[in-house]
């Protein structure tokens, strides 16, 4: 503690501007006013003017307030007695539980070092046939889920979060709705994964400053916890609330607005973010899994728009099911008929294939052209694919998942009008069909 100012020359909305020197970005500071006291960070240094961003908001506060530096940044508790705990945006415990009482570490710091980095080959079972089969979660990889409000994402989520091979979860919501916090707070609690989890919590009534700080929480604590030798997933929603507030507070400080009104550093400050996202090299692991929803269904917003070229693709989540056409993990080369069965890719590829000239034969219907027997034979293959392995229900491990590609592949085709190979045929067809149609 360095510096008490006596006067703060400006507020705007949480915004508090003041003179003051030898102080850095990102320092945080109290705000003394009559009967209570008020954390702020510096987001903006200019000359011996410093402009602080008031967490908790900045009702009651005046010109006349007394503002103490502290000299460094913004920090969170790490270590094992944060599991099974939830913060708020300010990293204050809201669970009814006490103060953490080990190290404090600070947020926000640079991405691990890139030299250190390993090619990730590990894949992370989540027992969703739309993700562990079409588009496989690997290890150390950034995907967001792109939706719109009203579609389940906070439910595929959290069953991500229950069924994912992690040692860590943290959790970081971002103008969460009471009803979601309380939704996932309930659904880890009773899968028995809450030992594990750390929920790092700004709901849509607390102030947009602490919005800003979930994803730093909630990854600087994982980078610990991966350096430590763990395997972290880390889950977050609603980057767009998190853009939203990014803009809120540019608007706030009267800079300069780029495309609809956000940040001109929109980019770098998503992307500084996702690249948390880690292999280490004889240590643990960081994946991202971030929820990002399309104002408008409009994958060009600004948002989707950037996350775009930060990310390793993207799962669509489209009418209450992860979309297969709309959604592509770029890494699950990394892993499929590597790590998993060696049909994988083929029956993959398959699927899919004959999935799409499903839908063109539905597309018949619509437009009154008359089916032929394959189309009415891709329809009824089309309905199968949807309920059994589309619908977020279904609930099968990778092989079970597999093999039931098989089978639905048999109740509809002859082997020949697959385009399989004959050796993945002879070995994973099911034999009831075999005997059948050789008969």
């Amino acid at each position: 503690m360095r510096e008490i100012i006596t006067r703060i020359r400006e507020i705007t909305g949480n915004i508090a501007t003041l003179n003051a020197s030898g102080v850095s970005l990102g320092e945080l500071a109290v705000i003394e006013s009559p009967g209570k006291k008020t954390l702020g960070q510096v987001i903006r240094v200019s000359g011996d003017a410093a402009t602080l961003q008031v967490f908790g908001g900045t009702k009651g506060l005046s010109t006349d307030d007394k503002v103490l530096f502290l000299g460094h940044p913004m920090q969170v508790r790490y270590g094992d007695s944060m599991l099974g705990r939830i913060f708020s945006g300010g990293g204050v415990p809201i669970d009814g539980g006490p103060e953490p009482v080990e190290e404090e570490i600070p947020i926000g710091g640079p991405s691990f070092n890139p030299a250190n980095r390993i090619i990730p080959t590990q894949m992370i079972r989540t027992n969703i046939p739309m993700i562990d089969v079409f588009n496989s979660l690997v290890v150390s990889q950034k995907l967001p889920i792109f939706s719109i409000p009203g579609e389940p994402y906070n439910q595929l989520l959290a069953r991500v979060g229950m069924q994912a091979e992690a040692d860590v979860i943290i959790l970081g919501g971002m103008g969460l709705k009471f009803d979601d916090f309380t939704f996932f707070r309930r659904t880890f609690e009773e899968s028995g994964v809450m030992n594990r989890v750390i929920m790092f919590i700004h709901l849509a009534s607390d102030p947009v400053v602490e919005c800003l700080l979930v994803p730093d929480m909630a990854l600087a604590a994982a980078e610990r916890f991966a350096e430590a030798g763990r395997r972290v997933l880390v889950l977050l929603t609603d980057m767009t609330n998190f853009a939203d507030s990014l803009k809120e507070i540019s608007i706030s400080m009267e800079q300069i607005p780029s495309n609809r009104g956000y940040p001109g550093d929109l980019y770098s400050q998503l992307a500084s973010r996702y690249e948390k996202a880690v292999d280490m090299e004889g240590l643990g692991d960081i994946t991202i899994l971030a929820v990002t929803t399309m104002p408008g269904d409009d994958v060009t917003h600004p948002v989707p728009d950037n996350t775009g070229y930060i990310t390793e693709g993207q799962f669509y989540l489209h009418n209450g099911a992860i979309d297969p056409f709309g959604s592509l993990s770029r890494l699950k080369q990394n892993v499929v008929s590597k790590v998993t069965r060696e049909d994988h890719n083929d029956i993959m590829n398959t699927m899919i294939r004959l999935y799409s000239d499903s839908r063109e034969s539905r597309n018949k219907i619509a437009m009154g052209f008359k089916l032929s027997r394959w189309d009415e034979t891709l329809l009824a293959y089309g309905k199968d694919f949807e309920t059994e392995l589309m619908d977020l229900n279904v609930n099968i491990p990778i092989e079970r998942a597999l093999d039931l590609c098989w089978e639905i592949l048999g109740r509809h085709f002859e082997p020949v009008q697959t385009g399989l190979k004959d050796q993945l045929i002879q070995k994973h067809w099911p034999a009831a069909e075999k005997v059948e149609k050789a008969a």
